[in-house]
């Protein structure tokens, strides 16, 4: 496996790498659950580097580019195991796109899977506040004073998305979920309102000197609805875009395996941070739970 570094604990595994080869290097069929967040083409850079996913010319560069990674998912994943993808729209501009306007990312990632061989089997609008986006973008489409300059010029929020995905046959092992029928009632809605911008690892410890453009993790009630809906205690969730490494900080306090691929080294430092102290958690949960106390 062409690896720069790796780390392991009890339950988890974290490799600095690219994506793509070191999701052919693992096992095939071993995989039960993957949550991530994938690299919205060119939209946001994470590093220099010519293997970075957002160093691409073209929304068909990237997509091209993604295959490698999608190839390696359907390898790795078990039969009727579920891949859950976070994605959003993203913005088009006048000055290079001819337009503004929005690219259809959402649509563009649904037909990409599904002409690799995956099933799209459902998903989720997950609800963006107006007035925090306005505050943070200065998108003039969800102002106040634009609604008097001109309200053509008006657009709604961007909302991200919950696409889930399935791998053709069936997953071997039935999964007696921990999701109780209220909490069902919720989770079946196809918009969930509740998710906190906020809820999210810290960063800051990751970013470098010369950072690039962006980094925002995926919000843990997220992560956490899809682990528990998705898979079972001793289950492995795998994260190719690891990142701080929020899923598998999630998905080893939840009792579960946890495989990360991460390309830059700081991003890759901080997870391995954030695993271990989320491992560490879990056993002193687990040590109390043993011994009857509540905590």
């Amino acid at each position: 496996m062409n690896v720069i570094d790796q780390e392991h604990g009890e339950a988890w595994s974290l490799y600095n790498g690219d994506s793509s080869e070191v999701l052919m290097a693992l096992p095939e069929a071993s995989v039960d659950l993957t949550v991530t967040s994938i690299p919205f083409g060119s939209t946001y850079t994470y590093s220099p580097s010519a293997r970075d996913l957002g160093n691409v010319r073209s929304h068909e560069h990237f997509w091209e580019h993604m295959a490698w990674v999608t190839k390696g998912l359907m390898r790795v994943h078990k039969p009727g195991s579920i891949i859950c993808i976070h994605v959003a729209n993203l913005p088009e501009y006048e000055n290079s796109h001819g337009a503004s306007g929005r690219y259809d990312f959402r649509g563009d990632t649904i037909r990409h899977f599904r002409s690799e061989g995956f099933v799209f089997h459902s998903e989720v609008t997950v609800n963006k506040n107006p007035q925090a986006q306005a505050i943070r973008n200065h998108s003039k489409g969800l102002l106040f004073v634009q609604l008097d300059r001109d309200s053509r010029a008006m657009w709604q929020a961007w909302a991200d998305y919950l696409l889930v995905f399935r791998t053709p046959g069936k997953h071997p092992v039935p999964i007696s979920t921990e999701v109780t029928p209220n909490e069902w009632i919720k989770l079946a809605a196809p918009v969930w309102w509740d998710i906190r911008e906020t809820d999210v690892l810290p960063v800051l410890a990751a970013r470098g000197q010369n950072d690039e453009r962006h980094l925002c993790p995926l919000q843990l009630p997220f992560i956490r609805n899809c682990i528990r809906l998705w898979s079972g205690k001793g289950e492995v969730v795998l994260d190719p875009f690891n990142g701080v490494g929020s899923t598998g900080h999630e998905a080893v306090k939840l009792g579960r395996k946890y495989v990360g691929v991460e390309l830059k080294p700081s991003y890759y430092k901080v997870a391995a941070s954030n695993l271990r102290a989320a491992e560490a958690s879990s056993t002193t949960m687990d040590m109390f739970a043993h011994v009857g106390v509540t905590i």
